[in-house]
């Protein structure tokens, strides 16, 4: 499979997107990032740029889809996008029931209604020639929820099965769609974590397995194993017994 030369990044300030930026950072390579972060983002841009790669930013708020869609027209006038990963992503748990309108409307604006929203645009522009690839980063959080962290779990189960689905639909059009769900990667969001992560990946080193994930186009880059195979046990297990063990774990 050829090398993506023009690769849109959304969430490109910080974590796996800022690590994935780095990972696809060469000469000849052009690289479309935005982010709401303006000193992180240029910071990762002046990187990317460093070691040779064309380098557009946005800064932007991917859940205003009319910014988003005029970032996406810029990077495509630069280039012809090969590569858009859906990364720009939110975390947060909900302080009891009562809080949980809340974090759930917060969440589900930018874990699913921009990430599609997103993937749409990237469509817009691939569709046309019949070419490209789309990744979407969802989470193994989407197998399974957690207590006061229901809406999270949600979004990116949703952003996970609707990845799977388009994969399907999309490949008709010859364009490749492919479903990331990272375990724990140290990213601003897991410093803010107050509970054991196991396996705790750095976020250089889950960049370079997504990326060899693309280049092979799997359709789901899931890791670590050994999370993943845990996941898969729990699931396999009656899920009243699984809710009646994290009720007592909250």
């Amino acid at each position: 499979m050829t090398p993506p030369r023009a690769i849109l990044i959304t969430g490109a300030s910080r974590g796996i997107g800022a690590a994935l930026a780095h990972a696809y950072a060469a000469p000849g390579v052009t690289l479309a990032l935005c982010a709401r972060d303006a000193a992180a983002l240029e910071r990762v841009a002046a990187e990317a740029g460093a070691k040779g790669a064309r380098v557009v930013t946005g800064l932007l708020d991917v859940t205003d889809g009319a910014a988003l869609a005029a970032f996406f027209a810029r990077a495509e006038a630069v280039a012809p996008l090969d590569l858009v990963i859906v990364n720009a992503g939110i975390g947060d748990t909900n302080k009891g029931l009562p809080d949980l309108r809340r974090a759930a409307r917060r969440i589900f604006a930018v874990n699913i209604d921009a990430a599609v929203e997103t993937a749409l645009l990237a469509l817009d522009h691939m569709l046309p020639r019949r070419a490209g690839q789309i990744a979407l980063v969802a989470s193994l959080a989407g197998f399974q929820g957690g207590p006061g962290a229901a809406p999270y779990c949600a979004s990116k189960a949703a952003l996970r099965v609707f990845g799977e689905g388009l994969r399907a639909e999309a490949a008709r059009e010859g364009i490749r769609v492919n479903v990331i769900c990272p375990g724990f990667v140290e990213t601003d969001l897991t410093a803010k974590n107050d509970f054991a992560m196991p396996f705790l990946w750095r976020a250089d080193r889950a960049a370079a397995h997504i990326a060899r994930g693309l280049a092979r186009d799997a359709a789901r880059i899931a890791f670590p194993w050994p999370l993943v195979a845990g996941l898969k046990l729990v699931n396999l297990l009656p899920q009243g017994l699984v809710a009646a063990a994290m009720a007592r774990r909250r």
